[in-house]
């Protein structure tokens, strides 16, 4: 029996997590990073520092290009399970509970105070009111990182309404799973298929950057075929036996975690690399814009499918049995996540006047972040009811 059966998932959950505070811990500190203080969620951050580091732009584009696509895929990976021992309606309570009800409550409140530095900066006052105001008005009720939680929560609607016809295919699409575990090229070609055909496309159409949505219900429009596609990924996934199939420390995909990791670091060497001569290339008529364009998104799901693989392997490797700070780490990893931001942007905003070098206020914030809304979570998850849903 694998005793190491879901601690291998949680852990990567978490370490997700973590990579999501030193994302927005990073953000302040890009060459590309800008402030609009006449509305200031226009902004590439709520906080932007004069120090700048271009190792920081390219610690941000590689964690843009997978994180979010495998937070979504771990998202679908036990619901299968869980709707099957609740029931749809149990499940559908749950869901309300633990995704809608604290992303419009506690989120709304949290970003009310991690955006008061940008109002304050933009605007240069201290007037509450006016701030709730132009939070609503203005700014249009900013979502900040809760918008994975909302987009979530819809995701796993659409998983309650065709789990009949999941659960009607669950033989055999748990059969195609097993049949890639000695098969890892074939995997590769598979998910770097379906990454393309589920971004490349309407990225090129619509802008990879482009946003849209109403209120704080906002999303990423590139990427509105990618995420639910890695979602549904992961519940088909968790359908098979994984932990003793595809993803068991005997099959190739595992066995090979070194190679997907060591094409994961080339392929975002060539891409990172390549986007400069490719933009040289199409200046210097050598290459269209549309050329230039789809060769660089084909890197990027190249990227990004690596990426994927290489921590899903890494941590299926290496994770051998339970380790207490990090089953904390874990256990608290939700509630870090809506947290974080609060405690990133405040912090950005009192190291803006200190001169110290752009990699250093990163480190003091990311650090800084991850103790506090770790402490904030173990001691909010201290709550019986905030237990039993965050």
């Amino acid at each position: 029996m694998d005793n190491n059966r879901n601690t291998w998932i949680d852990y990567l959950r978490s370490s997700l997590t973590v990579l999501v505070v030193a994302h927005h811990s990073a953000l302040a500190y890009t060459t590309f990073a800008s402030f609009d203080s006449n509305c200031y969620i226009n902004s590439t951050s709520p906080i932007v520092d004069s120090h700048r580091s271009v190792a920081l732009d390219i610690f941000e584009n590689f964690n843009d290009i997978f994180f979010m696509s495998l937070m979504f895929f771990i998202g679908g990976l036990f619901l299968s399970k869980s709707i099957a021992k609740k029931g749809a309606a149990a499940f559908t309570v749950d869901r309300v509970c633990r995704l809608l009800i604290p992303f419009i409550g506690p989120g709304t409140l949290l970003m009310l105070i991690a955006y008061f530095p940008s109002f304050y900066l933009a605007n240069h006052k201290t007037d509450l009111i006016a701030h709730v105001k132009d939070f609503f008005t203005t700014e249009r009720w900013p979502v900040g990182p809760p918008w994975f939680i909302w987009v979530l929560f819809v995701f796993n609607l659409l998983f309650v309404l065709l789990y009949p016809l999941l659960r009607r295919f669950k033989t055999s699409t748990g059969l195609r799973v097993a049949g890639f575990q000695h098969a890892p090229v074939r995997l590769f070609m598979f998910l770097l298929t379906i990454t393309w055909l589920l971004y490349v496309p309407l990225a090129y159409h619509v802008g990879a950057a482009t946003w849209t949505g109403i209120g704080p219900f906002d999303f990423q429009l590139s990427r509105i075929l990618l995420y639910p596609g890695y979602f549904f990924m992961g519940v088909i996934v968790g359908n098979s036996d994984f932990n003793n199939q595809i993803f068991s420390h005997q099959s190739l995909v595992t066995r090979r975690w070194w190679l997907w990791l060591l094409f994961a670091v080339v392929a975002y060497a060539v891409l990172t690399v390549g986007a400069k001569q490719l933009e040289q290339m199409v200046k210097a008529n050598q290459l269209s814009p549309f050329t230039g364009w789809m060769i660089y998104y084909t890197l990027y799901a190249g990227s990004c499918t690596l990426s994927c693989l290489a921590f899903i392997t890494g941590f299926r490797k290496f994770v051998i049995s339970p380790v207490p700070w990090w089953t904390s780490l874990s256990d608290n990893a939700y509630l870090i996540y809506l947290v974080h931001y609060v405690f990133v942007t405040w912090i950005q905003f009192l190291l803006l006047k200190y001169d110290i070098p752009a990699f250093g206020k990163f480190l003091l914030c990311f650090v800084l972040a991850i103790i506090l809304s770790w402490l904030a979570a173990a001691l909010l998850r201290k709550i019986r009811l905030v237990r039993r849903y965050l």
